[in-house]
């Protein structure tokens, strides 16, 4: 068992990651949102298995369901219909605190917009997602320091979100979403706002971070260069997976 999976187990009651073959099992997934004439259908019936270590983009023109997937994925929301089985344990069944323990402890979030908070250094950002675990001070600045510099902003960790590029501020937003060390990464148009050439660059990162730390990439894009760099694509149409291959 991963060694930071240990005081996992006894809140999730799963298996550790490296015990299982795949990390996420979804069966006829369904997500409705609004009633009657509002009613909106934004998934239908997803089938889809996601392994431990995989690289995946899910690729789908606007209103194809793919960022309504990303969310349930990260159990941010709930499926209407069918199950979503993480690490062997289908999240519809658990209570808000255990989804809340399940994001916090095994789940990192990157978005288009960074949400960095405008008044704290890259440090204290990166610092702010340690809060929650009761580290001490001093080992929550050394953690986000060795983040910082794993993602080469080591020299940048006392600047304001206002005095970095929009590149570094990406950076420093998946250094954030990687402090708890966790097992996926759900990133949802990482270089939407990025110019080509910068958003190359914090797709390499994730390529080099998914590598080293055997770290499942969820991400989710419009742009067919950037689904190009994963191993596998699922596209989504109308609420359906469209396709899906490597």
């Amino acid at each position: 068992m991963n060694e930071h999976l240990d005081g996992d187990a006894a809140v999730l009651g799963v298996a550790a990651a490296d015990d299982r073959r795949e990390l996420y099992t979804l069966s006829g997934v369904t997500k409705v949102y609004g009633r009657g004439d509002s009613e909106v259908l934004a998934l239908r019936g997803v089938d889809l298995t996601v392994g431990l270590g995989e690289f995946v983009a899910v690729v789908g023109p606007s209103g194809s369901g793919k960022s309504t997937l990303l969310q349930l994925l990260g159990g941010l929301d709930r499926p209407t219909a069918g199950a979503i089985a993480f690490e062997g344990r289908d999240l519809a069944g658990l209570a808000d605190s255990e989804l809340t323990a399940l994001r916090l402890q095994a789940i990192g979030f990157v978005f288009q917009q960074f949400n960095l908070i405008p008044t704290l250094t890259a440090r204290e950002n990166v610092e702010a997602a340690l809060a929650p675990t009761g580290l001490a001070r001093r080992e929550r600045e050394q953690r986000a320091l060795r983040l910082l510099a794993d993602v080469g902003l080591a020299e940048r960790s006392n600047h304001l979100p206002s005095q970095l590029s929009g590149g570094e501020q990406q950076r420093v937003a998946i250094a954030r979403a990687l402090a708890n060390e966790p097992r996926v990464l759900l990133a949802d148009e990482p270089t939407g706002n990025l110019d080509t050439r910068t958003g190359e660059e914090v797709l390499a990162l994730v390529e080099r971070l998914s590598h080293e730390r055997a770290l499942t990439v969820i991400l989710v894009t419009h742009d067919p260069r950037v689904a190009a760099r994963a191993a596998r694509t699922v596209r989504m149409r109308d609420g359906q997976v469209a396709t899906n291959a490597s």
